[in-house]
């Protein structure tokens, strides 16, 4: 607060506008929908500046490693639906079950490591090898909006189980 004003007007600092900007970030915009726009700005950027032509194991490889990822995004997806247990990641705290089986056993986040796979298959095949800012700017995006505050969401729902999850099972690989 201001001192010697008639007003109670609280100060703004650069930690409280971050702290504002990451909390208007954090859990509300879906990863899918964050993913697809990176991927259609990495095409966009990618057919308007100057092009190295792919070459052919690019062309063979990228494919493959897009699909991959998104496989690796739908097992996670379908451990959710066999649990019976929220999929929206806007509302982790709604989960009903702690899911650590199937790619679970591997990876906390399997679906947000099948979206950065699938993103780097598309850079692979993308004539422009900056492309791959792409998928590393989804991975530190999700990192601090979604996962992180996942965490702390699942710790408190399910506690002592979640931690002895976190302990054995690493966020990303």
């Amino acid at each position: 607060m201001r001192a010697g004003s008639r007003h109670s007007v609280p100060e703004t600092d650069e930690r409280s506008l971050c702290h504002v900007r990451m909390t208007t970030l954090t859990l509300k915009i879906p990863p899918p929908l964050i993913a697809g726009l990176i991927a259609l700005a990495m095409w966009m950027i990618a057919d308007h500046l100057p092009a190295i032509p792919p070459t052919a194991l690019q062309q063979v490889i990228g494919g493959p490693i897009a699909l991959f990822g998104a496989a690796i995004s739908a097992a996670g997806a379908y451990a959710f639906w066999r649990a019976h247990t929220t999929i929206n990641p806007m509302h982790p705290e709604r989960s009903t079950h702690l899911v650590t089986s199937g790619v679970y056993r591997l990876s906390r986040n399997p679906m947000y490591l099948g979206l950065v796979i699938t993103l780097s298959g598309w850079a692979i095949h993308l004539p422009w090898p900056l492309a791959f800012a792409g998928p590393l700017a989804f991975a530190l995006y999700i990192h601090h909006f979604q996962i992180l505050p996942e965490e702390r969401i699942l710790a408190s729902v399910f506690g002592n189980e979640y931690e002895h999850y976190r302990s054995h099972v690493r966020r990303w690989l």
